[in-house]
């Protein structure tokens, strides 16, 4: 296999490796499933995973690739919609996160971010909205088949 695409500690320290960069979302209904995900992705593989949780005793330990930076977003410690002076909602918090990150991190055409969306609907939908809008193609983007958002994978 050649060195730069192979999987190995010794090959994914090596400065010419190929690393893929992922944008994982997910949230408190979806910590096994992001649990295992995490755990199939090489050691070498970069990017964010951003988990929405509703108050600060749902916060773990999460074990992601070292070059991969994982943001807690507490909706109890968030608020809501500008001027509403409602708390965040479910979703609320992940979309807004997210759609932020991307807007300053995915600017390069044919972007290949492989992007796993585990969170609630609401947050997701809005999630997949934006990146498709952004020129993201929907079969590149995975998200729950039952959501009916995405070709999902």
């Amino acid at each position: 296999m050649n060195s730069s695409t192979e999987h190995s500690a010794r090959a994914c320290r090596a400065s010419r490796h190929t690393r893929v960069q992922h944008l994982i979302t997910a949230d408190e209904s979806s910590l096994a499933e992001l649990e295992a995900l995490l755990a199939t992705l090489p050691i070498c593989s970069t990017g964010r995973v951003f988990v929405e949780i509703p108050d600060p005793s749902w916060q773990g330990s999460i074990n992601a690739p070292s070059r991969m930076v994982v943001t807690w977003l507490d909706r109890s410690q968030r608020s809501g919609a500008p001027g509403t002076g409602r708390g965040c909602a479910s979703g609320e918090a992940l979309s807004r996160a997210v759609t932020a990150w991307a807007d300053e991190m995915l600017c390069e055409e044919n972007n290949s971010t492989r992007v796993h969306l585990l969170g609630g609907y609401l947050g997701t939908a809005d999630i997949v909205d934006h990146l498709i809008e952004m020129g993201t193609a929907a079969d590149s983007i995975y998200s729950p088949a039952r959501y009916g958002l995405t070709a999902s994978r």
